[in-house]
């Protein structure tokens, strides 16, 4: 096998896991049976050990289209030759009340007798570990077992005869024009005889499907400009929310790089407060008011006011876990040789002072669209300010987690600051108990600390961190999260500065990865997420016309389905972990507020 390339990629998936389906067929990446599980297919960072479960037509010269159906997760491939039209669709079953977590692929010849080949090569545990497979014949069904016992087995069952190669299935078989096949991997149902395929209830798995994606976006408000996008960035978030626990993983990879050969290649199958709190404002404001109230009580359930690095850590494994500590795995080549291939994530340990502003705001608007706060919530989170109270001065990791120290970074000071903004705000409209004039000190005191000690006056600019010389995208949150207007001239300033040093066209850079602020080498791509904070803040400074050049070049971007990954290299390639939450969630942010502007809807500065 070669490599694909990462925007070569679709996204299935039933909110448990998600799989990675190439253009050519092949299902390249799987961690199953959780999106924190171990690998099972990871052909994505090495092509030749990582496995892989490919479906393709024998065709000559055929050119092949992508998509998903409509308002669906569902995906199509479809191959296209002189001899013939193919086509290969793609879901996982969603089963709401529980059941078998299964990748389901139904083949199908639409025109011309087409010969496919399948070939399904598991490799368990990051491809570390061995198994045995057996086949049961009379029932088409190839029986994965991994040696490590502490992993589950894995069934694929087929309507068509498969033949056992080494520890994989293969399959060739031909199809005349109507006629179908069916694959289903993954989990054997405990307890039961292993029953032949029957094409009835494969193609009413892929109907309630179909339906429980299209019904579930009938609940969207979005009726803007740019709805195909924004429909696509909301059915993302919502394969990447876990159905079990309400938490929001950032991305479902790990160890893509972020520059080619580079060793900036983490692990993002966690959720971290700061993606997810963003992700609950995109719910609330697309109308998804479910799954911001399961997200509020997963949060709920992490407030740790015994620890000493404070109540909240910076993020957490789906089910609440603590403990992520970091590995590599030599054993796998990484994406094209970029190594080392990292599983965990040690910035579990970091202090990133940034999540207390973004989950105090997340509950603000949630309690602004939805439903009160009740009185526990309302007392948790003042015991959260009364922490936060004493260590909002601390230096910090900051929001892009560095390794090279902490420091004194403006956006925690940011952050820190909409933390007792907002719940001041909210403590107000909604009458709960004070007094807030302890919030209001604080409140005050670090916004005077923001002015006085990170406005660099030669630069012109609010500066990335305390003495530093050195600009941050991250600054352009600072009109979003309305602690400066827009317009003031000191933020006209700070913009001018990050377009001359951090903006390329409309490809926007976090930080010069050259001054070694991360402690890490190498650089890195434009990160896409702060292209979009760029347009939203162009258009509350009132450059519309602009800001809506720069958002429709950045739809550009976008592969083949609509998905964006981390960041964008020199080439306009996919970088980083794929599909990112935070990137799509910065999408519907920017369309949102566009589309007001446009319409000369609502206040365009503070709207």
């Amino acid at each position: 096998m070669e490599y694909q390339s990462i925007e070569n990629y679709a996204a299935i998936g039933n909110m448990h896991s998600l799989a990675l389906v190439g253009k050519e067929g092949s299902i390249d990446f799987l961690c199953f049976p959780d999106f924190d599980s171990p690998s099972v297919f990871a052909a994505l960072l090495d092509a030749g050990q990582g496995g892989y479960f490919n479906i393709r037509p024998i065709l000559q010269g055929e050119n092949n289209k992508q998509f998903y159906l409509p308002n669906t997760n569902v995906l199509l491939t479809r191959f296209l030759s002189d001899e013939g039209i193919a086509e290969v669709t793609d879901f996982m079953p969603v089963v709401p009340d529980g059941g078998v977590d299964q990748i389901v692929r139904i083949v199908k010849a639409i025109h011309g007798e087409i010969t496919f080949q399948m070939e399904c090569f598991p490799r368990f545990d990051y491809a570390r570990g061995s198994h045995t497979a057996e086949y049961v014949e009379a029932c088409r069904a190839m029986l994965f077992h991994p040696n490590n016992a502490a992993l589950p087995p894995m069934l694929l069952q087929s309507s068509v005869a498969m033949q056992l190669k080494s520890t994989g299935a293969v399959a060739e078989f031909k199809l005349k024009p109507g006629q179908l096949a069916f694959f289903v991997f993954g989990s054997p149902e405990s307890g039961k005889e292993i029953q032949a395929l029957n094409q009835d209830q494969i193609e009413q798995r892929l109907q309630s499907t179909v339906d429980y994606w299209r019904d579930w976006m009938k609940q969207s408000n979005y009726t803007g400009r740019w709805r195909e996008m924004v429909d696509r960035s909301a059915l993302m978030l919502k394969l990447l929310t876990s159905q079990k626990y309400g938490s929001l993983v950032a991305a479902p990879t790990f160890g893509l790089p972020e520059q080619i050969g580079g060793e900036r290649n983490w692990d993002y199958r966690y959720t971290w407060l700061r993606d997810s709190s963003f992700s609950l404002y995109a719910f609330m404001r697309l109308g998804f008011e479910n799954e911001a109230l399961r997200f509020r009580v997963w949060l709920r359930e992490r407030l740790n006011f015994h620890s000493q690095s404070g109540p909240l850590q910076v993020l957490y494994a789906l089910d609440g876990r603590t403990q992520i500590p970091e590995a590599q795995l030599p054993n796998l080549r990484g994406y094209r040789d970029s190594k080392p291939v990292r599983i965990g994530n040690a910035a579990y340990k970091q202090l990133q002072l940034d999540v207390y502003g973004e989950m105090i705001d997340a509950i603000y608007l949630s309690v602004k669209y939805g439903d009160n706060i009740s009185h526990k919530g309302w007392l948790a989170l003042k015991n959260i300010l009364l922490w936060l109270q004493d260590n909002w001065n601390q230096p910090d990791e900051g929001i892009w987690e560095v390794r090279g120290g902490r420091r004194n970074f403006l956006h925690s000071r940011l952050m820190c600051w909409v933390a007792f903004d907002r719940a001041i705000r909210l403590g107000t409209e909604r009458s709960l108990e004070g007094p807030y004039d302890w919030m209001q000190k604080a409140r005050d005191a670090i916004a005077e600390d923001i002015y006085s000690n990170f406005w660099n006056e030669k630069l012109g600019a609010f500066v990335q961190y305390q003495g530093g010389e050195t600009l941050d995208a991250a600054a352009l949150l600072m009109p979003l999260m309305r602690f400066i207007s827009p317009t003031d001239n000191q933020w006209l300033s700070t913009l001018a500065a990050i377009e001359r040093d951090l903006v390329v066209d409309t490809l926007v850079f976090r930080y010069r990865s050259d001054q070694s602020l991360d402690g890490l080498r190498g650089g890195e791509g434009s990160f896409t997420a702060c292209s979009f904070w760029y347009i939203e803040c162009l258009a509350r400074a009132h450059r519309i016309d602009e800001a809506r050049l720069l958002f429709e070049k950045m739809l550009g971007y976008a592969n083949h389905v609509g998905l964006y990954s981390e960041e964008l290299g020199p080439s306009g390639q996919h970088l980083g972990n794929f599909p990112q939450a935070l990137t799509h969630l910065s999408l519907i942010s920017a369309a949102s507020y566009l589309d007001r502007a446009l319409s000369d809807k609502g206040p365009k500065e503070w709207g």
